[in-house]
């Protein structure tokens, strides 16, 4: 990234400063019980009034989400638009948007259905992503929303009224970086490929997850500094090239990836291997001294990047199976450093709530059993319904990020990671296939 790091290698919207101007999101899931707790009084009522909380919001999610899918009658496979308009429903204005189906929040999707035992649905989703898998070269970081055809998704774009034709994202500056391929995404679409794995025990999606496995090892692998994976390939400025940035959470997302791998003993790869270069790379962006995660390196793949401070970073190293007992130090920074009225800002200005790195808070507390901190998360999520059902990016007319903003506009992956939130499911791990089979 020349350090757009997690962001813009994880949504693309406009150009501004550095590199861009983003705004993204998605979801997922697939029910965990819940955490043990001392049997108080006090602590008995928070969960009570967690699982009433939770059951709404997860209700309301599954059905939003699960609804755009159902918009394209049949079971032809489907990408969903990833926002809604500024008016809080019907497709966005800025043509970028309008029908851009961003990887990583389909990917989240396709595990929240899951989760909310709407395994039809998920399929269909998952169908596209296995398609845009097995039959391009390399996985896009977007494509076009709606139902997929000719054996693969369609690369987005839109209407240019000036010139009165059709152009793709590729070759307009303003969504350039949706025609790039960044590993965090291939890992994101890879885990849900692995989820339906684990729900259906049909190996075509288990097939589909090792393919783009070996992608990043064969694309990604980068021995500089502390090693793990470099960024994919970027297309920023219309030239796609080799993204020589390293991001903490990539290879968080990697670690979690080819560990499933591993338990399973895929076919492909030596799994075990993978998963340690990934998580080497996160042990050494773990700074002891003040007890947070470095965001990544620079493009020398070596330096830390210092600053910003990003939230999710600190939230979802503590969902990886193995995390140590020490990384939660990582949750008080948060609290310090990313707290606002309602939940959490992306990074570290504080200029509002983020509405899909909330609901990862909430899911992050649940996971370590801290259920009354993850309840009032959960109601301040919940008050962000937009009348098409998704759940706002943020409260605020517009936050920033790392390097680009988010807006009051309803978003997929704010609604999927809200769902996962409220069913207590860690997306880094498998589910309960037993449960999705009853569905």
């Amino acid at each position: 990234m020349t350090m757009t790091g997690a962001v813009a290698a994880r949504h693309g919207k406009a150009w501004r400063g550095r590199l861009g101007g983003v705004v993204a999101c998605l979801a997922l899931g697939a029910c965990a019980p819940l955490p043990a707790f001392a049997g108080t009084a006090a602590t008995s009522t928070a969960v009570a009034e967690a699982l009433t909380e939770g059951t709404a919001l997860a209700d309301a999610g599954c059905r939003a989400i699960a609804a755009r899918v159902d918009q394209s009658p049949g079971d032809r496979p489907v990408l969903l638009r990833s926002y809604d308009g500024l008016r809080g429903m019907g497709a966005p204005d800025d043509p970028s948007l309008r029908t851009a189906a961003f990887t990583y929040d389909n990917a989240v999707a396709v595990i929240a259905l899951l989760a909310c035992g709407k395994p039809a649905q998920a399929r269909r989703v998952g169908e596209a992503l296995r398609l845009a898998a097995m039959h391009d070269g390399r996985l896009r970081d977007a494509y076009r929303a709606g139902v997929v055809g000719n054996a693969r998704p369609l690369p987005n774009g839109w209407r240019d009224a000036r010139r009165k034709r059709w152009v793709e994202a590729a070759r307009q500056y303003a969504g350039a970086y949706q025609d790039g391929t960044s590993s965090g995404n291939v890992a994101w679409t890879a885990l849900a490929l692995l989820a339906l794995y684990d729900a259906t025990g049909e190996t075509r999606w288990r097939d589909a997850a090792v393919r783009l496995a070996g992608w990043v090892v064969a694309h990604a692998s980068d021995g500089r500094g502390a090693g793990g994976f470099d960024g994919g390939v970027e297309s920023f400025m219309l030239v796609p090239r080799k993204a020589l940035w390293k991001s903490t959470e990539h290879n968080i997302d990697l670690a979690a990836l080819f560990g499933w791998l591993d338990r399973i003993a895929a076919p492909g790869g030596d799994w075990a291997t993978q998963a340690r270069r990934a998580r080497g790379f996160v042990d050494a962006q773990w700074d002891a001294a003040s007890g947070h995660f470095w965001m990544g390196t620079s493009a020398d793949g070596a330096t830390p990047v210092r600053a910003p401070s990003v939230l999710d970073v600190q939230l979802w190293a503590q969902l990886l199976p193995d995390a140590p007992k020490a990384w939660q130090r990582a949750l008080d920074w948060a609290e310090h450093r990313h707290a606002v009225a309602g939940g959490f800002d992306f990074n570290d200005d504080r200029d509002g709530a983020w509405t899909e790195g909330t609901a990862q808070a909430a899911l992050a507390y649940r996971r370590l059993g801290h259920e009354a901190e993850a309840r009032k998360l959960l109601a301040s999520i919940a008050r962000q319904a937009a009348p098409g059902g998704f759940l706002y990016a943020t409260p605020e007319a517009r936050i920033t990020s790392a390097y680009a903003w988010y807006r009051h506009q309803p978003c997929l992956a704010a609604t999927a990671w809200a769902v996962l939130a409220a069913l207590n499911r860690n997306p880094y791990v498998p589910g309960d296939a037993a449960r999705i089979r009853r569905h």
